[in-house]
């Protein structure tokens, strides 16, 4: 299925004239993007003076920062945990043993081991760390692919901001456009590409649709137009509405939209390298759709809360489709010439404890955690900061979600004094953290 995670926009005749057009004349293509795509012109005129991509991983829940890329092997046991630690291609640097691809590829990208995330709650760090800024119950801080919608506006029929699954807590505004209203919120996919015969819904035709029919459709809705402009008082504004169901009409019928998402056309041994799960081919659309035009694409999972059986989740289900998946996309980026203009970052709520519990499991921890970055010039094979012996809060080099926001802003070129109006008027700055150093 997928969502368009817009409001709905209305026109001045309220819903008669318009909603009979939605449903008689886009319904039927199994489409309602056109009042979805109101008041982007102004994103659309903006200018984009540093080109840069980027394809944001979250993985909802806190993934275990002990566990993974922040091992403490000489801890005590309820400590360290049930997991051996291997070498990474980086001399002195040790992951665990559930990470062996990222271990390998550790040349290709910078662990930030740094991270305090100041919060240990659900809901309010999806706003935060992916915002940058504390949750305001008076100001929705919007999230980077909205921004950068916002900011840069689309660069061809594409959405400038997709994102791929639901796993997102949305209840204090995590994953969405917040102040800068609900048009820079995010396409959202939570249709499987893993699955045969993928397709996504609103954008691929029905059965027995062809584009001609399409064509048809539009032409029945030329006239219908034709003639209620003789009773219009407001051509202007019905002049807007209309341009926003062409931009709709055009996204449909453009041939980046059938390519983006035809995942089939894809080399079989590829896709196998990605891995024929739904993280694996999540990342591949990921970079397809980078291709095809979109700006920013989210790709989430769930799945991370680890409160009991933390060793077996991990192991078994959570880690290996990552560390499979990930490394690939780099390595596919790069080989495509795409990883220079294309930043590509792991975010997680939080850390989780050093202590394990009684349930097998480690719980909320809300003074460490780790981040990934790669790309766009960020220094591979670098490792920032440094947690105390039992990895429960941050010894060297201490980054926030702030400082995150920031760095990624930087490097898609999205000015740090960036002031953003609300639809009330008011100005909001988005923008309040330092860049880390080594990551400009």
């Amino acid at each position: 299925m997928l969502r368009f995670a817009y409001g709905t926009s209305g026109s001045c005749d309220g819903v008669s004239r318009r909603s009979f057009l939605q449903v008689g004349a886009l319904a039927g293509l199994g489409v309602s993007l056109p009042t979805l795509l109101a008041s982007r012109q102004m994103a659309c005129a903006k200018e984009n003076k540093r080109d840069v991509n980027c394809s944001l991983i979250w993985t909802r829940g806190g993934t275990s920062h002990h566990d993974t890329f922040d091992p403490k092997p000489d801890a005590p046991v309820a400590v360290r945990g049930e997991f051996n630690v291997i070498d990474t291609a980086l001399p002195g640097i040790k992951f665990t043993e559930i990470c062996p691809n990222m271990a390998k590829e550790a040349k290709r990208f910078a662990l930030l081991r740094g991270w305090n995330p100041r919060n240990g709650s659900h809901g309010s760090a999806d706003q935060w760390v992916m915002s940058g800024r504390r949750f305001n119950q008076a100001i929705g801080y919007p999230t980077y692919g909205s921004v950068a919608s916002y900011h840069f506006g689309f660069k061809n029929a594409m959405p400038p901001f997709i994102q791929l699954g639901t796993q997102i807590d949305s209840r204090f505004g995590g994953g969405t456009a917040g102040v800068l209203g609900q048009e820079f919120n995010p396409f959202e996919i939570d249709a499987d590409p893993s699955k045969d015969k993928f397709t996504v819904r609103d954008i691929t035709p029905p059965g027995g649709i062809s584009m001609d029919r399409v064509g048809r459709r539009r032409k029945m809705l030329a006239a219908v137009d034709q003639l209620q402009r003789k009773a219009d008082l407001q051509p202007a504004a019905y002049r807007a509405v209309d341009e926003h169901y062409e931009t709709a009409l055009n996204m449909i019928t453009a041939p980046e939209t059938k390519r983006a998402f035809d995942i089939e056309k894809e080399d079989g041994k590829l896709r196998d390298a990605y891995g024929r799960h739904r993280f694996g081919q999540s990342c591949l659309m990921a970079r397809r759709l980078i291709e095809s035009g979109v700006r920013f694409v989210t790709v989430t999972d769930g799945g991370w809360d680890t409160h009991q059986n933390n060793f077996k989740s991990l192991k078994s289900s959570r880690m290996p489709p990552v560390d499979q998946a990930l490394p690939q996309l780099l390595i596919d980026l790069e080989e495509r010439g795409l990883l220079d203009t294309t930043l590509v970052c792991w975010l997680t709520d939080f850390g989780r404890t050093p202590n394990v519990n009684s349930a097998s499991g480690r719980d909320h921890w809300s003074t460490a955690g780790f981040a990934i970055m790669a790309g766009a010039g960020v220094p591979a094979g670098s490792v920032l900061g440094a947690t105390d012996e039992q990895g429960g809060v941050v010894a060297r080099d201490e980054y926030w979600s702030d400082d995150i926001a920031t760095t990624i802003y930087m490097k898609l070129g999205i000015p740090a004094d960036l002031i953003a109006r609300a639809p009330d008027g008011r100005p909001v700055r988005l923008i309040d953290g330092q860049p880390i150093f080594d990551l400009r």
